[in-house]
């Protein structure tokens, strides 16, 4: 089998970036061909397979490409002509390549599949989130007008307008749907929430596949207790960050680790209170060795967030989550037992939960980190998902 893997990003940018790397050396490892297709970046990581990249022009160009991108096109016939992939999978297409390249694939007939990372498919702002930073659904029957009206992208009008047109755009002449021969959800939630705003949804051949994570393969969870609470990732609105770091304030005697950069860390570090460090980026065993020797990982998001890495990861290192209790989070924490949960961006119920993570024994401690492990390696262990995805390549091409 030869796949031909899709994605807008050819670095570890983000979670989508690092599956859509990592899944195609869990292919090549199953002895499966695979060739890519991204765009050209300094900071694009060499893989020793056959690589097409595209140039993202000037402005004017990529404006245009943002909606139907014709190098893509273009690109795609010279890659079936040259390797005749079996099937096509993309991660991030949307406004990059664009779905320009599924009528060429299926011209030749070779079907494509879509892994959902976002909600790009049924809101145009793909977070769910309007200009103030609240959950927002008001684009539900295609009314996307509503982004534009709420400033959903950025507090951006123009941006907004963009998006908004976009998928008026995309949806008229490949509505994702019709065009996609099958779509992977990383969660439950992901599944219900775009068949609920589009029930079109509903007729795809679809799957719900964890996301995965190599790191408990690579790295020894740590064998004593962490003094750390960690967060890491983007510092960014709808990552709940700033509510995280209002609430640790209040515990002088907890110290709270923050890797990551993003448009408010200038923000967060005024307004931290000095039992919070902020390390910046880091990657590979330094960002590693920090999440194992954590006491608990920190998500907070407000926004749906879909299938998050960061707890896939701290799973696999056998360190417990507190988790923001929205979208898929409430899916993979368990309370009291692979971690604690709370209500999104309230800063008194973070609060208690942060109080129950102090208040468990130490046995109790011991018996959530090994139901963590445990929890990873049953759900995000890359030998079941690749039989899965492979199961589920050969359903398709099969049909």
């Amino acid at each position: 089998m030869k796949v031909l893997l899709i994605n807008n990003c050819h670095y570890r940018r983000g979670g989508a970036d690092i599956v859509y790397l990592n899944t195609a050396q869990l292919l090549k490892e199953k002895g499966v061909e695979v060739v890519f297709l991204s765009f050209n970046d300094e900071r694009n990581i060499a893989t020793g397979d056959r690589e097409y990249f595209l140039e993202k022009g000037n402005k004017l160009n990529q404006i245009r490409n943002y909606f139907c991108n014709p190098s893509a096109a273009k690109q795609i016939e010279k890659i079936i002509e040259i390797e005749q992939p079996d099937i096509a999978h993309a991660h991030l297409m949307w406004g990059g390549i664009t779905a320009s390249v599924v009528s060429v694939l299926h011209k030749h007939n070779i079907p494509i599949v879509h892994t959902v990372h976002d909600y790009r498919m049924v809101c145009p702002a793909y977070t769910f989130r309007n200009g103030k930073g609240m959950i927002c659904e008001q684009c539900k029957n295609e009314q996307f007008f509503q982004c534009i009206r709420n400033k959903c992208s950025k507090e951006s009008l123009l941006l907004s307008a963009l998006m908004a047109l976009e998928m008026y755009y995309r949806n008229k002449k490949w509505h994702s749907a019709t065009v996609l021969d099958g779509i992977i959800y990383v969660s439950k939630f992901a599944k219900q929430k775009h068949e609920e705003i589009d029930p079109r949804f509903a007729a795809c051949q679809n799957m719900v596949l964890y996301n995965f994570s190599t790191v408990g393969e690579q790295f020894e969870p740590a064998n004593k207790d962490g003094d750390y609470y960690l967060y890491y990732g983007r510092l960014s609105g709808e990552k709940g960050v700033k509510t995280l770091i209002k609430t640790f304030s209040r515990f002088p005697g907890l110290r709270l680790k923050v890797v990551g950069t993003g448009p408010i860390e200038m923000e967060l570090k005024t307004t931290a209170g000095s039992n919070i460090d902020f390390l910046g980026y880091k990657t590979g065993s330094e960002l590693y060795d920090l999440v194992r020797n954590s006491r608990f990982v920190c998500v907070p998001s407000e926004w749906y967030e879909n299938n998050p890495m960061t707890i896939v990861e701290s799973y696999s290192l056998g360190v417990p989550v507190i988790g923001a209790n929205i979208g898929g989070i409430p899916e993979i924490v368990k309370v009291g037992v692979t971690g604690f949960l709370f209500e999104s961006g309230n800063s008194e119920s973070l609060e208690a939960a942060i109080q129950q993570s102090k208040a468990v024994s130490e046995q109790q401690y011991g018996e959530m980190k090994q139901q963590a492990f445990s929890f990873a390696k049953e759900n995000f262990n890359s030998k079941p998902y690749i039989d899965r995805l492979l199961g589920f390549y050969n359903d398709i091409i099969n049909k």
